[in-house]
This record gives structure tokens, sequence and C-alpha cells, in this order.
């Protein structure tokens, strides 16, 4: 079975969708432009930036904006820019106009989705990760949405929804491809270093990392753990997308072992740029 199964990821992007459609069907007038975790965007410049992802993979170009992108705080590569110009673009609609185009968009990408094969799920393309394949792609493409759904539900002070299923598994594991890099580089945890992270909640499990030569998610430890991190998945979530800050919530983890390890591999979680 390929690691992206066209089938399970139309269905769960479907689902994401519809599931967004719902949380912004509750939104009305200046409620759109409530700011979120996301540094200079509101809840309607998060459906920009799906509009204008999904259009960009329709064929679709950016608008032209009047102001320098490259320019604003927040934009660090050319993604960021080219997202940006999108948000940026978009900014002049209403709500309601935003959300016509989310529908508008997401529903001729169904269709266009469930017409590939798994041939063409499986087929070379460029990421926002790099070289990989179509699949991959979408499989990222839920992750972002399954994320901004998140993102939109706290600055909404939205019921959580559930952060679990399907789609919650199938978006968790693009961060959990990243645990090695994250624990390795962005943590500084050493040689030798043996890490277990034990999450409750709805998407709760027990993932190691073991150091040897580079870091890696490894099914279990060649010997007891040097480090633990334990935490809720939401907010495993939050962190290892850059949305808030260990600093922010120290009572809402516990580290075992060599604590100043767990402590820089929690302040280091963020991986998305």
């Amino acid at each position: 079975m390929s690691d992206f199964p066209q089938g399970m990821l139309v269905d769960a992007l479907s689902e994401q969708w519809a599931v967004l459609d719902e949380v912004l069907s509750t939104v009305e007038g200046d409620v759109w432009t409530t700011p979120t975790a996301l540094p200079g965007w509101t809840v309607r410049d998060i459906v920009s930036h799906i509009i204008g992802t999904e259009s960009l993979l329709s064929g679709l170009k950016p608008p032209e904006t009047a102001i320098d992108v490259h320019t604003l705080p927040h934009v660090r590569n050319e993604i960021g820019a080219l997202n940006e110009r999108w948000v940026e673009g978009l900014r002049a609609h209403t709500g309601a106009q935003t959300l016509a185009m989310f529908r508008e968009i997401t529903s001729s990408r169904r269709e266009v989705l469930a017409d590939m094969t798994q041939a063409d799920f499986d087929a070379p393309a460029m990421t926002p990760a790099g070289p990989a394949t179509y699949g991959r792609f979408m499989r990222i493409r839920l992750f972002d949405c399954w994320i901004h759904e998140h993102d939109i539900r706290d600055a909404l002070g939205a019921p959580a929804g559930d952060e679990g299923g399907t789609r919650g598994e199938l978006a968790f594991a693009e961060i959990a491809g990243a645990l090695g890099f994250i624990v390795g580089k962005l943590g500084g945890a050493p040689e030798g270093a043996r890490v277990t992270f034990e999450l409750s909640g709805p998407l709760a499990r027990t993932i190691h990392v073991e150091v040897d030569g580079r870091a890696a998610v490894v099914p279990q430890l060649s010997a007891p753990a040097t480090s633990t991190i334990a935490m809720g998945s939401p907010l495993f979530t939050r962190l290892a997308t850059g949305r808030t800050t260990a600093a922010e919530h120290t009572s809402e983890f516990e580290l075992g072992g060599d604590a100043e390890v767990g402590r820089r591999i929690v302040d280091h979680l963020a991986f998305t740029v």
C-alpha cells in the first residue's frame, strides 16, 4: 500500500474542507477580522491563504498587490511571500465573499482530486517540503488545512472540534516525520540521547527518538530514555507549528530525566516556516 493513498487522502481533504466550511459558516461581520496566532493574519486571511494555495494548484496566478510583501516582518522566505500575495490581494473581499470563494475552489479541487489515480499520487512532484510525490503534497495540504482549522477555532474561542480521527492522524504524520530533525537539529539533543514523548488527549501516543549518529524516530529505545516529555497533543501540535511557546505553558508539560535537554527540545519544537 502506498504511503499516500489517493482515496484516503481525498476523503480526508474533502472532510477537512467541509469541517472548515461548517466553522466558517458561523462567522459574521467584524468577527472575520479577529486576529489569530499567525502574525499579521486574521481569520479571513487564513481562509484567503487556503484559497490561494488551492488556486495555485488549479493553475491560477496570485493577484497583484499594492505593497512589496517581502517587506512584511513575518515574511521570511519565498513561500511566505507567495502566500502573502494571496492574503494581501484578497483583503478587499468581505467575509461572505471570501467564504464563497473558499467553497468554489474547494469544490473544484474535490472534483479534480477524485478523478486522479494512485499513479498520479505516486508521481514525483515538488512540494513545500522539497521533492517528493503529489500524494505527499496532498498530505501536506491536509496538514495545513487541519492546523488552520484549529487556528481559527482557537482565535474565535470556538469549541475544539475533533483533533483526532483520520484527519488528525494523517496531519500528525507530518509532525512525526520531522521529530528526528526537531530533536537532533533544533533541540540539540547530544549523541546517545534517548527521548520519549508521551502525548495525551485526542492524538495520544508514545514516540521515541534516539540519537545514534543522527536523531531518528525508532519503534523502541535501545535503553531507558534519558529524557521524557509529557504533554497534551493539542499543546504539542501548537508548539510544533509555532503557534505558541513553551514559556507560556510551563504548567502544562512535564519533563523527566535530563530536564535540560528536554526543556531545550520543548523550547525548539517549532519546525514549520
